[in-house]
């Protein structure tokens, strides 16, 4: 046994004061295996079984070996530009990143720095807040508005003009109100504000159908980068693949501040199997619909209070306190996700939807804890 040593005050290494005073993005990611998991917005069924196939083929001598991005670069630039609404991209037009978290990430370092301004909406995803404070940037957040939770576009384009913020981050549509602005709204705002990188999060753009990407040249519009993911669709959320998309210099410079094999070849191998069946995707993104029109008309017919907007998910309101509500679908393993404390929304509960009947069980269970 080590003797009683007195207690000396160890000197550490000290981080910057912006980490130092920041608060990290966290979620309740664990134990969430074998329940109904309708609280992170994910593909509730799984991805194509050509990705499983392929996953399964990956020769054991490839593991050891760093993964290689020009086919898959390749993929991405065919599968948007033979998409209904074509695009005409370029492969120096693409990023490619572990998660559009990692790209976030990368496009704060990049382009936010001490005393710039961050403008974004609220509420909204949790993460940018984290990724402003990190590089000391000041926050301007413009609550949306009404009881439909509309975008706030007449405060965003005065916030442009008189603090020329260096980012604007848009979610669109937004997670977790399901706001949405117009292709041709976004596009005005970036030729309103030339010095401002305007961000457009469209991780639910699939479930919407009102991409900026049809609509812009990034050779006249280098303000503008697209978000766009494989995980809320494609079901690969937990590979982790995202890709930023826009003016071929603003992608250099985000690439810039990443790591050389931020992407695994499990991911890699993963993504090009998911775009090969663009078919799979379709079919899951109308399955969804149809059940979120399904609960929709569930709620309303008997009362609930509720908002739809864009995105695989949806608020409500219940009666009995939401912590109580959540609890009791936890017992019936049915995870929601709690908005306790977000502005405007607090009091709710935003729920992913899946299939028709996966959103079945959870009516049964909800009417069951509401006592409808």
């Amino acid at each position: 046994m080590e003797p009683n040593l007195p207690k000396i005050p160890i000197n550490w290494p000290k981080p910057r004061i912006e980490v130092e005073e920041m608060r990290g993005y966290t979620a309740p990611l664990e134990g969430r295996r074998n329940l109904l998991r309708l609280d992170f917005n994910e593909n509730t069924i799984g991805p194509s079984p050509l990705v499983v196939e392929a996953l399964r083929r990956i020769p054991a001598n490839h593991i050891s070996i760093y993964p290689e991005y020009n086919q898959l670069t390749e993929a991405v630039i065919n599968s948007l530009n033979s998409s209904p609404l074509a695009v005409n991209l370029k492969p120096q037009q693409i990023g490619l990143f572990n998660g559009v978290d990692a790209a976030i990430h990368a496009i704060f370092h990049s382009f936010g720095d001490r005393g710039d301004a961050l403008l974004t909406t609220t509420p909204t995803f949790g993460y940018y807040s984290p990724c402003a404070q990190m590089q000391g940037m000041q926050i301007i957040a413009i609550p949306y508005v009404g009881k439909n939770f509309d975008f706030p576009l007449k405060q965003i384009r005065l916030s442009l003009l008189e603090n020329k913020p260096r980012l604007l981050l848009i979610c669109n549509p937004n997670n977790p109100t399901g706001s949405k602005l117009t292709a041709d709204k976004i596009i005005k705002l970036a030729e309103l504000a030339p010095q401002t990188l305007i961000v457009v999060d469209e991780l639910y753009e699939a479930f919407t159908g009102d991409s900026v990407l049809p609509i812009v040249d990034f050779n006249s519009l280098p303000n503008l980068l697209i978000l766009r993911s494989l995980s809320k669709t494609a079901g690969l959320a937990g590979l982790r693949i995202g890709f930023a998309i826009g003016n071929s210099n603003i992608i250099n410079r985000v690439n810039r501040v990443k790591g050389p094999y931020d992407i695994n070849s499990f991911a890699v191998t993963a993504a090009l199997a998911a775009l090969k069946d663009q078919a799979y995707v379709d079919a899951y993104v109308t399955e969804v619909l149809r059940a979120r029109d399904w609960l929709k008309a569930k709620l309303k017919i008997n009362g609930v209070r509720h908002h739809v907007g864009g995105g695989n998910y949806l608020l409500i309101w219940p009666k009995n306190a939401p912590s109580n509500i959540n609890n009791s679908l936890k017992k019936e393993k049915i995870l929601v996700r709690d908005m306790a404390g977000k502005d405007l929304i607090d009091g709710s509960l935003r729920v992913s939807i899946g299939t028709t009947d996966q959103m079945k069980i959870f009516w049964e269970a909800f009417k069951k804890a509401e006592s409808i």
